[in-house]
């Protein structure tokens, strides 16, 4: 696809969002009014993927070798929905996620996750599965109530589009050489692994067996809040050399939220 293909797709694709009744929606977190709405043009597109910059490249020091003008930009942005959250106050962009439905998927070709897993355990989900990607809040709004604000965004996404699954790579930082994923990868093992046959495997794993796996660690917020909703993890972890990262792919399939948590991210469509 040409650098002209590509801008006249996104822009057809951000015109016939498929979600256009989910505006927007705002919520009050104890310190910040919240906005949370789904990009509308290009420029809303380019808002999150400067987040993304700011937080992979400049905080997490990933390489990013295709990165244009701050942004963080790849192949799959111009098939995805684009969720943002905005502070009412400094109406900057604060936390995001991309969203790829399967029917854009199916045109791409492609899910992000299938560059580093093998995922034909999960290809019958595929038709009502959507695949998140490049979440991300920026640091000075860790405090809990942009995710859940993000989350609730994709609930009523999910529900509005018929869809029963989400996947997605959970990022964990190899700043310590991995000892730290691995040490999660042998507690996930524990008690957060997926049924067999919703199993995943990674093109390029981590070497776990050649790291400490006994370290006493706690699962990054993100992942946390996850494994909180019902998700679980399809397996051993992949390298990512690019973000210097673990990726541990995760499903979360609507049938398995806990109760408690899908009244709110689901609302009143919660069991």
């Amino acid at each position: 696809m040409s650098m002209t293909d590509k801008k006249q797709h996104t822009a057809q694709a951000l015109n016939e969002h498929p979600h256009s009744e989910l505006q927007s929606a705002s919520v009050h977190a104890h310190t910040h009014s919240l906005n949370i709405s789904w990009a509308r043009h290009q420029d809303e597109v380019e808002e999150a993927q400067r987040l993304r910059y700011k937080v992979f490249a400049e905080e997490m020091g990933a390489s990013l070798p295709k990165a244009k003008a701050g942004l963080d930009q790849d192949l799959f942005d111009a098939w995805c929905d684009h969720l943002i959250v905005r502070d009412e106050e400094t109406l900057r962009v604060v936390g995001t996620y991309r969203v790829l439905t399967p029917h854009q998927a199916l045109k791409l070709g492609s899910l992000y996750s299938e560059s580093e897993f093998d995922l034909t355990r999960l290809a019958h989900l595929r038709p009502k599965m959507i695949e998140l990607g490049r979440s991300c809040v920026h640091q000075d709004y860790r405090t809990g109530s942009v995710i859940m604000a993000l989350w609730s965004g994709l609930g009523r996404y999910m529900v509005q589009g018929g869809y029963e699954s989400m996947l997605g790579c959970a990022s964990v930082s190899m700043a310590d050489g991995g000892h730290f994923a691995a040490s999660l990868h042998h507690q996930f093992s524990q008690k957060h692994l997926a049924p067999i046959e919703y199993r995943a495997f990674p093109r390029l794993a981590l070497p776990v067996e050649n790291l400490n796996q006994s370290l006493a660690v706690e699962p990054p917020p993100l992942v946390k809040g996850y494994l909180r909703l019902g998700a679980k993890i399809c397996g051993a972890p992949a390298w990512d050399p690019d973000f210097n990262t673990a990726d541990f792919l995760t499903l979360l399939r609507l049938s398995d939220m806990h109760p408690r948590y899908a009244r709110h991210f689901l609302g009143e469509h919660a069991g």
